[in-house]
């Protein structure tokens, strides 16, 4: 996907969140710490530019919270969790760049709850490639792309959320199962 494929995407999913919520109050988005709070950004700038209003914006890092983190060999690097907005009886709408097993956002969510307890917490991801672990489901999906688990989908993405771009790449570590 190049730059406008994403754009168009990322608009899909805006407008389906206000389609959805009938407004934006009592709405906040959360990143999925690296990227997912890129897209997070992206896609309030479009909620406003239909809404003028802003939403609030922040990032949850997921390391701790991840299955994996005693099978990795390396420890996890921390980053610092962000959401300048109480989650508390607020609509939280978790934001990914990919949905592929489910366990990032397993982690996600475990990881927003200790903040507190949302009314609803929802999710939007930029691209769905299956093969899901978990009975996790996207309530927004920019688009899906088809792979097979050898396969990977990488959003690249500058900080200056100006140049960005999806790629598919084979991956020679997957695990086949």
């Amino acid at each position: 996907m190049d730059k406008a494929a994403v754009d168009k995407a990322l608009e899909h999913i805006s407008r389906q969140i206000i389609q959805q919520h009938k407004g934006i109050d009592n709405l906040g988005l959360v990143g999925i710490r690296t990227k997912g709070r890129y897209l997070a950004q992206l896609i309030a700038s479009r909620i406003k530019q239909h809404q003028g209003v802003e939403l609030p914006v922040g990032t949850i890092d997921t390391s701790l919270y991840r299955d994996d983190v005693s099978v990795t060999p390396n420890r996890p690097i921390l980053c610092t969790t962000q959401v300048p907005f109480a989650v508390a009886d607020k609509k939280v709408i978790l934001v990914d760049d990919v949905l592929y097993t489910g366990r990032t956002i397993r982690a996600a969510l475990d990881a927003l709850m200790d903040l507190g307890r949302s009314r609803a917490i929802e999710l939007a991801v930029l691209i769905d490639r299956g093969h899901r672990e978990l009975p996790i489901k996207a309530d927004y999906v920019g688009c899906e792309i088809p792979t097979t688990v050898d396969e990977t989908i990488k959003l690249i993405i500058d900080e200056g959320l100006k140049h960005y771009k999806v790629v598919k790449l084979k991956d020679p570590t997957a695990k086949k199962w």
